[in-house]
């Protein structure tokens, strides 16, 4: 345990838009029209029948361009359960909201304790926090660099810091209950935690939950009401390379893959954010497939080049990829591609693919030490481990401005994985850092967009 500088000005605004009178929806607009209509329905649906809704919600908002989308956004009456789809829509094209998600009124940030007033760049923690994490068990291991990270962020902050507990959920659904109830016994204002997909699924299935609760993961079922998900899914990142490749407009796209379960959720993720922007996966091929020549020719062509592989595999596919022009095309690849590099003299093949990394290993973040130097002190910031690190730190910072985020249209964090933002439905939004190779070295991609 160390202490590390503070952590301050970590907050700022957002670009604004002009206040106009709010109004009823545009009915004469048939996408918007349809998209309320699924809106009003959704709650009483649950399971695969809800996600396919708010798939088909997202899909039609998707096919308004940004003017339109932020004029609807204005004109939906507060309350109406369409809002917070349009704004996720702003947010995930980094246009600014008319105002605050609708969810606000459910917030709870004073807690058994009364938290004192923000602080005048919104920092409110918590006063009494618990953190629900495996201490033990299979999970143990990946939660070490979480605990670090979060403590390096509390330990740096020289404000008033919360008294910090530490429950063990011993990574099952079982353990996390049973943590849940014992520290909103205790007084707990606040809960960080759990880390595991099934423990957070059993959490946010309790009926009540009367302690608000930031799940590091995100389960089967949606945070209720005044909770938040935080998590570094594969997901996420399938996610964030289809925006990247849609900043671009880019349309068609060939995606190469692995076969592992993180690689195919990252290539089904990819491949359903472009489906509702209008582009598409033309195809997913496996990474060991010998001749790439069938899937350019096919008509259309390919536009650029997914790679959810690790980065040995994609040292093998870079000269097929050239072989059939599509080396000066866009490849955007998951953070996978760190794994297997190191050799600058292997990994030039690699230069020019851009791939999604956090603030504070490819660049640096405020109230932490640089990457290099923490590693070199802390087994846990090391190698893999760096990732979680931060996510840990992120953890901490989420829990001590989360009132500003839910409360303010304009608030973001700039954490330790990227620039954190919380849409209408209780899941924190990451805009990673972008890197790429260059001379075999990963760097930051100085161009990559930062909204």
């Amino acid at each position: 345990m160390f202490s590390l500088l503070a952590a301050t000005a970590l907050l700022g605004g957002c670009a604004t838009v002009e206040t106009r009178p709010v109004a009823a929806i545009n009915a004469a607009n048939p996408l918007i029209a349809q998209a309320a209509h699924l809106a009003r329905n959704n709650a009483s649906l649950s399971g695969a029948a809800r996600t396919e809704n708010e798939q088909q919600i997202e899909r039609l908002l998707s096919q308004l361009d940004n003017a339109a989308l932020a004029r609807e956004a204005d004109a939906v009456p507060v309350g109406d359960p369409l809002y917070n789809y349009l704004g996720r829509q702003l947010m995930q094209r980094g246009l600014p909201l008319p105002r605050p998600f609708d969810q606000t009124s459910n917030w709870s940030f004073s807690g058994a304790g009364q938290r004192p007033p923000a602080e005048s760049d919104g920092y409110r923690p918590p006063v009494k926090l618990a953190v629900l994490l495996p201490l033990t068990g299979a999970l143990a291991t990946a939660s070490a660099p979480v605990r670090d990270g979060l403590l390096a962020g509390y330990y740096g902050e020289s404000r008033r810091r919360p008294e910090i507990v530490f429950y063990d959920t011993s990574g099952t659904a079982g353990g996390t209950l049973a943590a849940y109830d014992k520290a909103a016994a205790a007084g707990n204002d606040f809960v960080i935690g759990p880390l595991g997909r099934d423990e957070v699924s059993a959490l946010f299935g309790k009926t009540a939950l009367p302690v608000p609760v930031l799940a590091l993961n995100r389960g089967n079922v949606a945070p209720p009401s005044g909770n938040v998900s935080f998590s570094l899914t594969p997901e996420d990142e399938g996610i964030a390379a289809a925006d990247y490749l849609l900043e671009r407009k880019v349309v068609r796209v060939l995606a190469i893959g692995g076969a592992d379960e993180g690689q195919r959720r990252a290539i089904a993720a990819l491949k359903e954010r472009l489906a509702a922007r209008g582009a598409q996966v033309t195809d997913t091929v496996g990474e060991g497939t010998a001749d790439l020549a069938p899937f350019v020719a096919k008509e259309g062509g390919v536009d650029a080049v997914f790679l959810a592989t690790k980065g040995s595999a994609a040292r093998t596919l870079i000269p097929k990829l050239a072989l059939v022009g599509l080396a000066d095309k866009p490849r955007v690849a998951t953070s996978q591609l760190l794994s297997g590099t190191g050799k600058p003299e292997q990994d030039r093949v690699l230069d020019g693919i851009a791939f999604p990394s956090e603030s504070w290993t490819s660049g640096g973040v405020r109230g932490l030490p640089p990457a290099v130097g923490a590693a070199a002190t802390l087994p846990t910031a090391r190698g893999p481990g760096a990732r979680l690190f931060a996510f840990g730190y992120d953890a901490w910072l989420l829990s001590a401005y989360l009132e500003r985020l839910a409360t303010r249209s304009d608030a973001f964090v700039s954490g330790a994985t990227g620039v954190l933002r919380i849409d209408g439905f209780g899941t924190v939004l990451r805009t990673p850092a972008w890197s790429t190779f260059s001379s075999g070295v990963a760097v930051p991609l100085a161009d990559a967009s930062r909204r």
